[in-house]
């Protein structure tokens, strides 16, 4: 098994969200997600949920 460089992990799953409703990522700080200033690209949305880590 394959240790997990911490830069790597930052890059890929720091401050990245999901739209709930078309799927979209957005990389965002997490406080503006909070607080509902964010909105999708494609749906226009403020529901996001982070990001999964995969194995």
């Amino acid at each position: 098994m394959m240790a997990r460089i911490q830069e790597a992990q930052n890059r890929l799953f720091k401050n990245v969200f999901v739209c709930k409703n078309c799927k979209a990522k957005i990389r965002a700080e997490i406080q503006k997600i909070l607080k509902g200033k964010v909105k999708c690209r494609k749906c226009h949305k403020k529901a996001f949920r982070p990001l999964k880590k995969g194995r």
